[in-house]
């Protein structure tokens, strides 16, 4: 049974910091696929960040810069470190991992204050 268990959201001002994990289990993470997507209320989900099995990063235009994505093998786990927190962050942060099968963690909610 493949479970993505992301946490890490929570209230923070503008130009804050917080950093998501999504932990994975019953999957390798290092060998998918890993991404993590946004949910703005009212508007489409979109991919923020991506990390592949060989370790390539890809990034939003609006979050390079600010927001890194890595990755723990042995902890089998993905983070976003997000510094520098806008307004425009905030949203429901889902994490993703694409191999044989595509697989959606939960989601955790990220509140920037300004």
């Amino acid at each position: 049974h493949v479970q993505l268990q992301a946490s890490g959201g929570g209230l923070v001002q503008a130009g804050g910091s917080l950093r998501l994990s999504c932990a994975a289990s019953g999957i390798t993470i290092s060998r998918n696929t890993a991404t993590w997507y946004r949910q703005a209320p009212g508007k489409q989900r979109v991919l923020v960040a991506s990390i592949t099995s060989g370790g390539r990063t890809t990034y939003a235009d609006s979050v390079k810069g600010r927001f890194t994505i890595s990755r723990d093998n042995a902890r089998n786990t993905v983070y976003l470190q997000m510094n520098s927190l806008k307004s425009e962050d905030t949203a429901v942060y889902y994490c993703n991992a694409v191999g044989q099968r595509i697989y959606w963690g939960q989601g955790t909610l990220v509140t920037v204050s300004s």
